[in-house]
């Protein structure tokens, strides 16, 4: 790795990085977080009795959407082609806490890669689950967010 910062200019001031050398390649990237809740917002969620509708549907949606919107968010993201965005859902337990572990999945053809464009998406769903129970209970909590995976581009792959 190299020691100087991509993102400062000579002036050392901020800028987007240079990418229009770069050759298109195929680039996947997979971020995972989780929500954790109690039984009354689990249940809410699982039996569909959510007053702001299918959770986990408009959460899902909306994972798309942030995905789509990364580079209006991150100042020094680029605006790619979003390819295709997947969200998972899977539930466990601990104990009386229910988790809701979310992952998001990527991909595009293009000059830079899509880690920014999976951890965005899987912030929102979780955000989105947050807004639409809070109502229930003010003490979810979001857990830690991650980027799992990622393959292309010049850096090459990386799995956690």
């Amino acid at each position: 790795m190299e020691n100087s910062f991509t993102h400062f200019n000579e002036q050392a001031r901020a800028h987007m990085v240079d990418v229009t050398n770069k050759q298109p390649t195929a680039r996947k990237a997979i971020a995972r977080t989780s929500v954790r809740m109690n039984e009354d917002v689990y249940r809410s969620i699982t039996e569909l009795r959510n007053k702001k509708g299918d959770v986990l549907a408009v959460a899902q949606v909306a994972g798309v959407m942030g995905a789509k919107q990364t580079s209006n968010l991150i100042p020094m993201c680029h605006p790619i082609p979003v390819g295709a965005v997947d969200i998972q859902f899977q539930w466990k337990q601990d104990n009386d806490i229910h988790i809701l572990c979310i992952q998001s999945e990527v991909k595009t053809t293009g000059l830079t890669g899509v880690e920014m464009e999976a951890l965005t998406a899987a912030s929102t769903v979780a955000l989105t689950i947050y807004d639409m129970c809070k109502a229930v209970d003010k003490r979810i909590t979001i857990g830690e967010l991650y980027l799992q995976e990622k393959s292309g581009g010049k850096s090459g792959d990386f799995k956690r």
